[in-house]
């Protein structure tokens, strides 16, 4: 039985169709992926999934009692409330449970009133049981949270964490994911994708980081036009699937275009052919005119381009034994960079280590404590900021790229704003929307279309592929390959840094900063450490993340150790067996006449089957790491 299905649904927003006559369902133990271009209608699915948002026609069915959690987009507002009590919202509706079963049981019980109270229980039980504290302290645990924290305390790549750990304390049947990992840093990535993959619910994400994507996936669903299409397997089989089908469209669209021509010099033959011409023929041909109309309004691909200026000299950046830090914690410690003309280079390092302030202090907004820092001669810099993105919402597209102009100057040439917008995917009329009526994604498009627009030879881009779709990601790289200057990357996004740069500056765990040649991959696959610090740029509490430490702590692929070897091989058996007692104590519970038993006799046995499940999920994803440092993962 789906957990969720969606029938016949449509919703749309002014004149804008998201959805029409869209089906949909959700099945036990699926990833769903939705993919689709920014503003195609993704978190507005999900808004539907939830009941934030009734669609405008279809209906929407859901398994009994049903336990949904959400991790939204949006960073949750940095106030003053503790990060134990976050965490604890995300059991709201399990403490309801649980008030609403002691208050009735004060009451007089008739036969009804005992059925009440064993639905009750049976959704208390599925829910993770009456301990909601000691469930709020495992999820804090995991998640090494620091508890007595406020939000106001914590960066945001913290907050997202609290966030994550409000969605997942509940256990949901479905969990939803909105752009799971903006703001995360590669540790925490990589612990959340051994997190979901060894989900016992179904979860439904949206994501760009296509590392992320292709590990998760069990099944692809685009979003096109207002269409919800349904691919089987993972995003690798998607591309190959999407390829074939577009050449299958590519091939129908000429066949039925040279019908239509045929049919237009039918339709405009001399007086005789016009009066005798057959009206049903005439129909017809209406119809597929109004067809390749429709065919018309699909957007083209985006063709972004990057302005060069005039090249810069050939030292671009020379950093002299810098040294920084707050609040007595060294971040920089005796660092020499020396950045020539051409060179590509990608940071990588966790939330906190000190990008961001490298950055800042290369391009001299910052004074380092010790050292000193040279730039080159002639130097147009571009600068992506991932704090600083400041658009006025209250004007349009337009406006914020042009600057209120209607022409900017593109290569020495004079384009019009709304035909350059067209090639970041903003039709006309898009492109006259107030900035404040668009999502994340698109937001960050506009962004890029200002910075694009201004002539560089040095572009520094921190965190550039937030809420990007995958479309336009991989047009943004292929553009920045193309670029003719020098480029500073800072991106938590695998992929993107594999595809992009030439060598990377890594903050590792000895707190050093090393350069390796090549990409991402190239440095992971050498076995080294990220340094792990406070999340924080600047002194507000020291946070070590040790759940993250040991994810980060990867061997080379090869061989295992004997210990670890030894290990791997009795984990089969280990799974084995505490599938099968858990399906002993399932069988057990499953019994109608189950919660007529006495409570601690049934507590027990929920209990017990907790534990064993939580046993078992310790159990597959130690095995999933060891696979993959042996190389079959």
């Amino acid at each position: 039985m789906s957990l969720i299905r969606l029938d016949d649904i449509s919703i749309e927003f002014g004149d804008v169709p998201l959805l029409t006559h869209a089906n949909f369902s959700v099945e036990p133990g699926e990833r769903i992926c939705l993919i689709g271009r920014n503003g195609a209608g993704k978190s507005t699915l999900l808004k539907i999934i939830t009941g934030q948002i009734k669609p405008d026609n279809g209906e929407i069915h859901y398994r009994q009692h049903l336990r949904i959690s959400q991790l939204e987009q949006a960073l949750p507002t940095a106030i003053d409330r503790k990060v134990s009590d976050v965490v604890r919202d995300g059991l709201a509706d399990q403490q309801a449970l649980i008030d609403q079963f002691n208050e009735l049981s004060q009451q007089t019980m008739d036969k009804q009133g005992l059925r009440n109270l064993e639905v009750l229980q049976a959704q208390i039980d599925a829910g993770g049981g009456w301990q909601v504290d000691k469930q709020v302290d495992t999820i804090i645990s995991q998640l090494d949270l620091p508890a007595n924290k406020t939000l106001a305390e914590l960066s945001g790549g913290w907050r997202r964490r609290v966030a994550l750990g409000k969605a997942l304390v509940s256990n949901p049947d479905v969990l939803l994911l909105d752009e799971p990992t903006n703001h995360l840093d590669i540790s925490t990535i990589e612990w959340l994708e051994h997190k979901v993959r060894g989900y016992q619910g179904s979860v439904i994400f949206i994501t760009h980081d296509r590392n992320f994507l292709q590990k998760l996936a069990t099944r692809i669903v685009e979003i096109d036009l207002g269409n919800l299409i349904s691919w089987p397997g993972s995003f690798q089989n998607y591309l190959v699937l999407k390829e074939r089908a577009v050449e299958e469209e590519e091939t129908r669209h000429a066949l039925f275009d040279k019908r239509l021509a045929e049919e237009e010099v039918w339709i405009r033959q001399g007086i005789k052919a016009r009066r005798t011409r057959n009206e049903g023929r005439v129909r017809a041909l209406e119809a597929m005119r109004y067809q390749r109309e429709q065919r018309a309004k699909r957007q083209g691909k985006a063709r972004i381009s990057v302005e060069t200026s005039d090249k810069s000299g050939r030292k671009v950046i020379e950093a002299r034994s810098i040294s920084h830090g707050y609040g007595g914690e060294q971040l920089i410690n005796n660092i020499k960079v020396k950045i020539r003309r051409g060179d590509r280079i990608g940071l990588i390092g966790n939330n906190g280590v000190g990008k961001s302030t490298l950055l800042k202090i290369l391009l001299g907004q910052i004074e380092p404590d010790e050292g000193s820092v040279k730039l080159g001669t002639n130097l147009e810099i571009g600068y992506f900021d991932q704090i600083h993105r400041e658009l006025e919402t209250d004007k349009t597209i337009a406006e914020n790229v042009g600057n209120g102009k209607e022409y900017i100057k593109i290569n020495g040439k004079d384009r019009h704003i709304i035909g350059y917008l067209r090639n970041f995917l903003f039709a006309p009329k898009r492109a006259m929307t107030p900035v404040s009526a668009l999502s994340g994604g698109e937001r960050n498009r506009v962004l890029l279309a200002k910075l694009f627009s201004q002539p560089s030879n040095l572009l520094i881009l921190d965190e550039p592929t937030n809420d990007l779709d995958v479309e336009m990601l991989e047009v943004l790289e292929e553009q920045l390959m193309e670029y003719q200057g020098t480029l500073i990357i800072v991106s938590h996004d695998r992929a993107f840094l594999d595809n992009v740069v030439t060598s990377v500056l890594v903050f590792e765990e000895d707190g050093k900063i090393q350069e390796y040649i090549g990409g991402y991959s190239d440095w992971a696959n050498r076995g080294k450490e990220l340094k792990i610090a406070d999340t924080q740029d600047h002194p507000s509490g020291h946070i070590i993340d040790h759940d993250t430490m040991i994810h980060a702590k990867k061997a080379p692929k090869g061989k295992l150790s004997y210990k670890f070897q030894r290990e791997l091989d009795m984990l089969p058996n280990q799974i084995d067996k505490l599938e099968t007692e858990i399906a002993v104590l399932q069988e057990q519970t499953a019994d109608p006449d189950f919660y007529s038993l006495p409570y601690t006799e049934t507590q027990s046995i929920v209990d017990a089957q907790v534990e064993k499940q939580q046993a078992l999920d310790n159990a597959t994803t130690r095995w999933i790491e060891l696979e993959e440092m042996r190389g079959g993962g």
